[in-house]
């Protein structure tokens, strides 16, 4: 009994993997991706439109300006990876925060705490070229992919462990450790690699753009700098850590400034 439902197990494992890829721009990786970008994208307006609504926008007229100004460019650069986007883009008023999202769609939000910290164009370019670089590589619909893989190899596990005639608390432990073994084996390393991806394409982005690559190691370093104390560390956290993010930007670093000087 118990072999069958594994077996059944890795059949639908499989039958996942086989029914959905997508390459991705730049890389030529192959992702998962099991729902369509369009549900996607239709989802996350429903979502921005909530979250604008919720979340103090600025009316910062130099930050505004200045984020529609980099992200219009570095979005013309990717037209060809995303050419259906719809894009918007917000400016959050959150000083205590340097970060920045994007959602499928087109859909991106920089907070008022990472414009404090940029110091010019080309560093929010950086940043404006990783977050569109998420939308490129459907890096959203890859994780809610794995997701549904997770949770149907979940249910299989737990039929299985009912069949054995263990108790409760004993089969909630088994899956509590599968799901953990599952987060360390697979969505925390693919989220860390997702991070990376995103800064490959988006250095590149950024070049097309007109904004000078090096401005990712400015950037970088000082965001390492004010990181450098705290944080989990790099194996359990879902974003390289900065040495290494910049490590990696260093060898793409030649194929960017190609791409800069003869735009």
């Amino acid at each position: 009994m118990i072999k069958k439902l594994i077996s059944c197990g890795i059949l639908v494992g499989l039958s996942f993997l086989f029914s959905g890829c997508h390459t991705v721009p730049k890389t030529g990786r192959s992702s998962l991706s099991l729902v369509s970008e369009e549900k996607l994208a239709s989802a996350a307006a429903m979502e921005f439109a909530r979250i604008k609504l919720e979340m103090p926008i600025s009316n910062n007229l130099d930050y505004n300006k200045r984020v529609q100004r980099v992200g219009e460019r570095i979005a013309y650069a990717a037209k060809e990876d995303i050419p259906n986007a719809d894009w918007e883009f917000v400016v959050i008023e959150v000083d205590d925060q340097i970060n920045a999202f994007a959602m499928p769609g087109g859909k991106v939000a920089v907070y008022t705490g990472l414009l404090k910290v940029i110091e010019t164009d080309d560093e929010l370019a950086i940043v404006m070229g990783h977050e569109v670089a998420h939308v490129a590589a459907r890096h959203s619909n890859e994780r809610y992919s794995q997701q549904l893989i997770k949770s149907g190899l979940m249910s299989v596990g737990s039929i299985a462990l009912g069949a054995t005639g263990l108790g409760y608390v004993e089969s909630e432990v088994l899956l509590a450790a599968v799901g953990a073994g599952a987060d360390l084996g697979l969505t925390l390393p693919f989220s860390r690699k997702h991070e990376n991806e995103a800064d490959e394409i988006g250095l590149l982005y950024a070049a097309a753009a007109g904004y000078d690559p090096y401005a990712a190691i400015t950037f970088w370093e000082r965001i390492e700098a004010l990181n450098e104390a705290e944080g989990p560390s790099e194996f359990l956290s879902t974003h390289p850590a900065g040495k290494t993010r910049i490590r990696k930007l260093w060898v793409q670093m030649p194929e960017a400034m190609e791409i800069y000087r003869n735009r």
